[in-house]
C-alpha cells in the first residue's frame, strides 16, 4: 500500500503524537508499505535518516498530489489543515483518535463540530475506550504502545524505593495531590519515600510544598531522566503513582512503569485505566482520601504487589510496538478493501 500518514506535529518536535507517528511510519515501512509523512512542523536537516519521505508544510498543490498518489490517507489525530483534498479525491480515510475533540473546558468550538461531522466519513481508531465513547462515531480501540526496547525489568537492580512519579511538573498532573497524600500517610504512621522524575513550571512550588508540610526528607526531586538511567531508576521503585487531575486520553507512562516492575496507582477518569489494566488500582480523579487509602493498602500489604505484577506480561503483550502496528495495518487494509468493493 501507498500510505499518507498525516501528523500535524512531527520530528524534531517531541511529544506523544510525534513519537507515535514516527513509530507507525517505521512500522508500516517495515511491513512492506510505502509511506509519506505530511506535517506542519518546519523542515529538519535530518529527514534523510528516515526510510520514508517527509513532506513538511506542503503547498495546496503538493498536498493534493500526495493524496492523489496514496492508496490510503491515515490521519494520526484529525487535523483540518490536511483534510480538504479528500473532498475531491476518493481515498479511504482512517483517523486515529488520540485526544478529546473539544476545547480545554470541555465545550465545543466550531472546529470541534466540524471535525465530529467529518468523522462520519472516516474509519476510526481510538486509543482507549473512553476516547471511543467520547467520539461517538464507530471506532476500533487499539491501546498505545510503549518502548519495549527501553522499558523492561532489570533483575540486578534492587527495588529499594517506595513511590515514584514520572511526568511533566504541571498543575493538571496532580503532583501536589500526591504530596498531600504522602503527608496524610505520615499522619497514619506510614513514612513512605517518593521520587519525582521530571521538570516543569511547578517544580519550585512543589518543593516549597514539601517543606511547608515537613516531608522534604521523604521526597527526592531528580529532574528529567532518559534512556537507561530512567529505566534503572524506575526499576528501583515498587509503586508508580499517576495522579492526573484531568482525564488522560490514555497514559503511556503507566505502561512504562508496569514494564519496569512497578504496580500502578492512577486516576480512574479517562483512558488511564485502560493503560493500567489489571496491573494496579485506580482512584477518583482529585480524590485525596481515595488516593491515600489505595497507597496505604499497598504499603501495609506489600504481598499484594506481586499479584498485580503477575498480570504484567499478559497486559503488556498487546501494547508491544510490533503488535500495535499490525493491528493498525489490519484496520487500514480493511478500510482499503471496503472502499475498493
Amino acid at each position: 500500500m501507498k500510505i499518507i500518514l498525516a501528523s500535524h506535529n512531527f520530528f524534531p518536535e517531541v511529544g506523544g503524537i510525534e513519537g507515535m507517528s514516527e513509530l507507525l511510519a517505521h512500522g508500516f515501512v517495515e511491513n512492506g508499505h510505502e509511506v509519506v509523512v505530511v506535517t506542519q512542523t518546519p523542515s529538519d536537516k535530518e529527514d534523510d535518516r528516515f526510510p520514508f519521505r517527509v513532506l513538511r508544510s506542503p503547498t495546496a498543490v503538493q498536498l493534493f498530489r500526495a493524496v492523489k498518489w496514496c492508496d490510503v490517507f491515515f490521519h494520526n489525530n484529525i487535523s483540518l489543515h490536511t483534510t480538504w483534498p479528500l473532498a475531491f479525491l476518493r481515498r479511504p480515510w482512517v483517523v486515529a483518535h488520540r485526544t478529546w475533540i473539544s476545547r480545554v473546558d470541555g465545550t465545543l468550538g466550531w472546529q470541534d463540530w466540524l471535525k465530529r461531522f467529518l468523522l462520519r466519513f472516516a474509519t476510526g481508531i481510538s486509543i482507549s475506550q473512553a476516547i471511543a465513547e467520547h467520539i461517538s462515531t464507530p471506532s476500533t480501540v487499539i491501546g498505545n504502545p510503549y518502548r519495549d526496547d527501553l522499558f523492561f525489568e532489570m533483575p540486578e537492580v534492587e527495588r529499594d524505593r517506595d513511590l515514584v512519579f514520572l511526568g511533566r511538573l504541571v498543575s493538571d498532573k496532580g503532583v501536589d495531590l500526591l504530596i498531600d497524600a504522602l503527608t496524610a500517610l505520615k499522619s497514619q504512621g506510614l513514612t513512605a519515600n517518593l521520587t519525582i522524575i521530571g521538570d516543569g513550571p511547578e517544580s519550585q512550588p512543589l518543593q516549597a510544598q514539601t517543606k511547608a508540610q515537613h516531608i522534604e526528607d521523604q521526597v527526592t526531586f531528580v529532574g528529567a531522566k532518559r534512556g537507561e538511567e530512567l529505566t534503572r531508576l524506575l526499576n528501583r521503585h515498587r509503586i508508580m503513582v499517576v495522579p492526573s487531575l484531568w482525564k488522560e486520553p490514555f497514559g503511556i507512562v503507566a505502561l512504562e512503569g508496569i514494564a519496569c516492575g512497578c504496580v500502578i496507582v492512577g486516576s480512574e477518569g479517562g483512558g488511564l485505566k485502560d493503560a493500567i489494566g489489571p496491573c494496579g488500582v485506580t482512584f477518583a480523579n482529585g480524590n485525596l482520601e481515595e488516593l491515600t487509602k489505595a497507597l496505604a493498602t499497598l504499603l501495609r500489604h506489600p504481598a499484594q504487589l506481586q499479584r498485580y505484577r503477575e498480570e504484567a506480561p499478559r497486559h503488556l503483550a498487546s501494547h508491544r510496538s510490533g503488535e500495535v502496528v499490525k493491528r493498525y495495518l489490519h484496520v487500514i487494509e480493511k478500510a482499503l478493501a471496503s472502499k475498493s468493493s
